[in-house]
């Protein structure tokens, strides 16, 4: 067990270590970026529904499920998007892959179980040129939020759990923009970074009960407090003149930038759904983010954030899961949609996200491990305003690893 241990913790310092851009939107410039969507591909191919819980699979957005846990569980992902965006009088294509999650969850005895992982919760990653009769401007930002997190949940009956998720925030953001003026040899660089740190807590609980022989009832719900975060803020600006490599520094000097702190907004789930165990399942839930009282890097005089809301509904379903003749009828097929205002407004327009998705999971190997694929589109943004319309392809993939620990040895 030492040694596994050894390993999760190995992997987990890789994962911290190797930043990576994984969006490819303008509208990530505002605030903290955009948030990633925090669950497993099973999650994700049900439109992000969260509030099916069982015993083999983690539940990354509810702490609650991993007092349901009866055996070990790790769980990865990762995604590569394909995005177009389009304005009134431009189009252009962006690809990216990135690594989307990374967790373990163990039961110790019949309920409680520990979780530990990590997920990217906001990316920047935006390149966009602006040339204007003689002013030209390039923007460029990269960077994003991550989340270290330690969980813990209890199964306090047959019916209800409970848990805690203790976040460690961490990340940075770095935003450039050059301008290059007709007539003048030298253009002006400005570089702003923050260094982001701190933690928050997530609350959950989750309840079943079976209402006939072969219907059961899924009720959970989650809540996050609204913490703030503290940044460290840096500005450089700096004379450069162009090569054929790129651009060169002249020369550069720092700026005294004064440290922030800045609100991380709370927020709250509730859901329910229904369905006959290890067969179907169909459900919806709500999200509701305080985001009216962030106030980070939205000093654009179009830029504005309001209270954002998300809508979802999902679910599975399993011809045969105990099947020995059919490997087809032990797969799980899922499909779901979603809505979300996410809080940004700009020129008076929200902007919106939208998707449709679908997937399987594949039984593989000893054990309830499963392989499981799925594919998303969604539309975000409108052309109307002046703004940029994306459309996406992505395409998912994730494991989900059982093992048995604390098994308690016959003979020595």
């Amino acid at each position: 067990m030492i040694k596994r241990f050894l390993v999760i913790v190995a992997i987990l310092s890789t994962a911290l270590a190797a930043a990576q851009e994984n969006i490819a939107s303008p509208y990530s410039y505002y605030g903290i970026g955009l948030t990633n969507f925090k669950g497993t591909v099973e999650n994700r191919s049900m439109g992000g529904l969260s509030v099916y819980s069982d015993s083999i699979h983690l539940n990354l957005r509810n702490p609650a499920s991993y007092g349901r846990l009866r055996l070990t569980t790790y769980s990865l992902g990762g995604s590569h998007e394909r995005t177009t965006l389009k304005s009134d009088d431009a189009e252009g294509d962006a690809k990216i892959s990135s690594l989307d999650y990374l967790g373990i969850g163990i039961p110790v005895g019949n309920n409680l179980g520990f979780g530990l992982g990590l997920v990217p919760y906001t990316s920047v990653g935006y390149r966009v040129l602006d040339v204007q009769e003689d002013v030209g401007s390039r923007l460029n930002g990269r960077g994003g939020m991550n989340k270290v997190f330690l969980t813990a949940g209890y199964q306090v009956n047959e019916n209800l759990s409970i848990g805690v998720d203790a976040n460690y925030n961490f990340g940075n953001f770095q935003n450039s923009r050059i301008v290059i003026r007709e007539d003048i040899q030298y253009g002006t660089r400005d570089v702003r970074r923050s260094d982001i740190q701190g933690f928050n807590f997530n609350f959950g609980v989750d309840y079943q009960a079976m209402l006939t022989d072969n219907l059961k009832l899924h009720v959970a719900g989650t809540y996050a407090p609204e913490v703030d975060l503290s940044s460290e803020n840096y500005r450089e600006l700096a004379t450069v003149a162009f090569v054929s490599t790129g651009e060169a520094v002249v020369e550069a000097r720092d700026l005294n930038v004064a440290d922030t702190d800045f609100a991380l907004p709370g927020q709250y789930m509730i859901g329910a759904g229904i369905g006959e165990p290890r067969k179907w399942f169909v459900g919806g839930e709500y999200n509701s983010i305080g985001r009216s009282s962030f106030l980070f890097n939205t000093s654009a005089d179009n830029a504005v954030y309001r209270d954002a809301a998300q809508y979802r509904v999902g679910g599975f379903f399993i011809p045969r899961y105990n099947s020995f003749t059919s490997y087809l009828g032990r797969v799980v097929y899922r499909a779901g949609l979603r809505y979300e205002e996410t809080g940004l407004h700009l020129n008076n327009q929200s902007i919106d996200e939208f998707g449709m998705s679908f997937g399987i999971g594949l039984p593989v190997g000893a054990q309830f491990s499963n392989l499981n694929l799925g594919i998303e589109y969604g539309q975000r943004g409108t052309t109307d305003s002046g703004l940029i319309q994306e459309n996406f392809f992505k395409i998912s993939i994730g494991l989900s690893l059982n093992d048995k620990w604390f098994e308690r040895r016959r003979f020595n």
